[in-house]
C-alpha cells in the first residue's frame, strides 16, 4: 500500500501549509459536526468524533473551535446541515479516484466535482463504479527512525494490526489494521512513545495501478485540485505513485 501512503504524506505535507489559510481548520470543524451529528457529541461513545477531535488537536485547532463544531452538530448552536456524499470516478490511465464530501448544497458540489474531473483529465462514473477497488482500513504511519521493525510488530500485532510493511522508497514503516482496532494500536504506539508521521481511518486500495510518468502527473493534479475543494474532506486513488514524482 506504499502508493497509497505517498499520496497521504503528499496530503499531510500540504495540510500543513493549508492550516495556515485556515482551509484545514475549516474541513475539521465540518467533520467535527457531522460527526456529532450522526452519533452524539460525547467522543467517549462516538469513535468518529473522537478520531476528529484528535486531527483537531493535531492541527493546533482552539479548543473554542471544536466545542462550537460539537453544539452545531447536535443543535445546541445553530449551523449548516452537511450530508455525507462520496464521488467515484477515473483519471487519467485508468486510475480509481473516490472524492468523499462534506455539503450543503449536493447539486452544486456535484456540477463542481464533474467540472474538476473533466478539467484534469478525468471522468466522473456513477455509485459504485470504483468503490469496489477499495477498502475501510486504520493506516497508521511511523518513520523508520522512530523504533525497530521487532517492536513495532510486537506492538501493532499485539494491539490488534494486521500487517506491518516497510516502504523501501522513504524507510517508513506503515501498519494496517481494521477500522474497529484502529485505536487500540495507535494507542499501543502513544503508550510505547513511538511517535507517528500519521493516523487515519482511509480507504485503501486493493490494487495499486502502475501508469505512466505523464498519467500520473496528471493523476496528482487532478487529487490536488479536488483536495482544494472546499466541499472535498478526503481523496483516495490507487495510483501507483514513483519516488521520483514524490516531490
Amino acid at each position: 500500500m506504499s502508493g497509497h501512503s505517498k499520496w497521504s504524506t503528499i496530503k499531510h505535507k500540504k495540510a500543513a501549509l493549508d492550516s495556515k489559510r485556515g482551509k484545514a481548520f475549516t474541513k475539521i470543524i465540518k467533520e467535527i459536526t457531522v460527526a456529532a451529528k450522526s452519533a452524539g457529541g460525547d467522543p467517549a461513545t462516538n469513535p468518529r468524533l473522537r478520531l476528529a477531535i484528535a486531527n483537531a488537536k493535531a492541527a493546533n485547532m482552539p479548543s473554542d473551535n471544536v466545542d462550537r463544531a460539537i453544539k452545531k452538530g447536535t443543535g445546541e448552536l445553530e449551523g449548516v446541515n452537511y450530508e455525507d456524499v462520496t464521488y467515484e470516478g477515473y483519471g487519467a490511465g485508468g486510475a480509481a479516484i473516490l472524492v468523499h464530501c462534506l455539503t450543503d448544497n449536493k447539486n452544486r458540489t456535484a456540477a463542481e466535482i464533474r467540472s474538476i474531473f473533466t478539467k484534469k483529465n478525468g471522468n466522473l462514473g456513477g455509485p459504485g463504479s470504483v468503490a469496489w477497488q477499495f477498502e475501510q482500513k486504520g493506516l497508521i504511519v511511523v518513520a523508520g527512525g522512530a523504533a525497530t521493525e521487532d517492536q513495532l510488530m510486537e506492538l501493532a500485532l499485539g494491539a490488534g494490526a494486521e500487517d506491518l510493511n516497510k516502504d523501501e522508497d522513504t524507510g517508513n514503516f506503515e501498519i494496517t489494521c481494521q477500522p474497529q482496532d484502529f485505536e487500540a494500536v495507535k494507542k499501543a504506539l502513544e503508550v510505547a512513545k513511538i511517535k507517528t508521521e500519521s493516523a487515519e481511518v482511509t480507504m485503501l486500495p486493493k490494487n495499486l495501478v502502475k501508469t505512466d510518468v505523464a498519467s500520473t502527473k496528471a493523476v496528482l493534479q487532478l487529487l490536488e485540485a479536488m483536495e482544494d475543494h472546499d466541499d472535498v474532506q478526503n481523496v483516495y486513488s490507487n495510483v501507483d505513485i514513483p519516488k521520483e514524482l514524490m516531490e
